[in-house]
């Protein structure tokens, strides 16, 4: 298999993944749009600075005259983009370690009790930004605003009586 065939294969899995068309793209943009990914996840930086080069190099070939895969590209280019396939496939690639982690964490504290509400909203807003956990932050928000109707109601009920 070529680069471009290779590219293509993980292109076509990141545009069912997102619904949408470009969807390396979209996969480096929500890894951008998670700046806290390299926190949890080692290999973050280098596979986002990888997704890129690969992205141009991919542009360069199609759109530039005189690139060409054999002035651009090597086994090794070949194999990377192959083996980051092979690593969304058994959700081991960037973002679903993150999306593992974070869950994890979640989980451990949610048992154990040791995160604020404040904090929960927190991380209820991040993850917010990905369409499967925006029930989540609009949970929160409920949460947040039915506080603050309690807190006014049980005011008003003392200045009442008072």
């Amino acid at each position: 298999m070529n680069f471009i065939d290779s590219y293509k294969k993980l292109e076509k899995l990141c545009n069912e993944m997102y619904g949408d068309k470009h969807g390396v793209s979209l996969y480096i943009d929500e890894m951008i749009n998670t700046p806290v990914g390299s926190r949890y996840v080692k290999s973050w930086n280098e596979d986002l600075k990888q997704l890129k080069h690969y992205r141009w190099a991919r542009n360069q070939i199609v759109h530039e005259p005189g690139c060409t895969e054999t002035n651009m590209c090597n086994r090794d280019d070949i194999q990377w983009i192959n083996n980051f396939y092979i690593r969304m496939m058994s959700t081991s690639d960037p973002l679903a370690l993150y999306r593992k982690t974070i869950r994890s964490n979640r989980k451990t504290h949610s048992s154990s009790g040791g995160k604020s509400a404040s904090r929960q909203c927190d991380d209820s807003q991040q993850k917010g930004k990905h369409s499967r956990f925006s029930q989540e932050s609009h949970r929160c928000g409920v949460f947040v605003w039915g506080t603050i109707i309690a807190v006014i109601v049980i005011f008003l009920f003392f200045k009442v009586i008072l």
